[in-house]
């Protein structure tokens, strides 16, 4: 049989508008560490504003982007999805995560807000046979992970509330949950009791650096962990002030 090799395209590349308008607002950003105005990435690619708009907020809603002060520069996704090694915030974090898994022997996680998922950037697996994994560099739904409900409850109030809105359509269900968000503020740690895996409980922290938000979490087992809930609750305040000092 004829034909090329196996794989070979079926013919020459070709530019999209719409992918070659993401990548040059993308590149265009990436370039000032300022930060870039939607009225400066209109005229890079000469489109109206109103074109310019929509895909620009869709880049923030994924995480491509974070907007700051009217100014847009790359945001966490690129780090968290994208970047084949550790930035500033695993290396921050990694004599912390080290410690906590010396601690308890229990898996510890850093996770990161990517647009409206967490992202585990991190981990440092327990030694122990049955262990809890954290699947590395993959969107999650914030809630009900532990570090998912640490970064929701840090959000700005109308992005926490535009998130619940669209994920909680139930008003009851909705107020249970702003709720324990208020308890995770004032406490400085989230709980997950089995809601995301059976049988698996952990406790999180949010890391308040700015620009960063992050949050350091330890799990295991239940039927370990369920009675150390409250010294891992302690621990984990403490490592994520720790690394949000390192951050600073």
């Amino acid at each position: 049989m004829g034909g090329g090799p196996v794989g070979a395209p079926r013919g020459a590349a070709k530019q999209h508008r719409t992918v070659s308008r993401v990548t040059t607002i993308l590149e265009t950003v990436a370039a000032d560490p300022h930060g870039v105005r939607l009225n400066v990435l209109a005229g890079v690619l000469d489109a109206p504003k109103t074109s310019m708009h929509g895909l620009v907020k869709g880049l923030v809603a994924t995480g491509y982007l974070h907007e700051q002060d009217g100014a847009y520069h790359l945001g966490p996704a690129v780090g968290a999805l994208l970047a084949p090694t550790a930035g500033p915030l695993v290396e921050a974090a990694r004599p912390t995560l080290r410690r906590l898994r010396a601690e308890f022997d229990e898996t510890v996680m850093l996770a990161a807000l990517v647009g409206d998922s967490v992202v585990y950037l991190d981990t440092v697996e327990s030694t122990q046979v049955i262990r809890y994994s954290a699947p590395l560099r993959r969107r999650r739904p914030l809630y009900p992970t532990s570090s998912g409900k640490c970064l929701l409850a840090h959000l700005d109030p109308q992005q926490r509330d535009a998130h619940l809105r669209e994920h909680f359509t139930d008003p009851a269900e909705r107020e249970r949950v702003q709720r324990e968000l208020a308890d995770v503020v004032a406490d400085e740690v989230a709980y997950n009791r089995g809601e995301t895996v059976p049988d698996v409980s952990a406790v999180s922290s949010a890391v308040l650096a700015p620009r960063t938000p992050a949050a350091v979490a330890v799990a295991g087992p239940t039927s370990r962990v369920a009675d150390r809930l409250d010294a891992m609750a302690d621990a984990v305040r403490r490592a994520a002030r720790e690394i949000t000092r390192r951050l600073r």
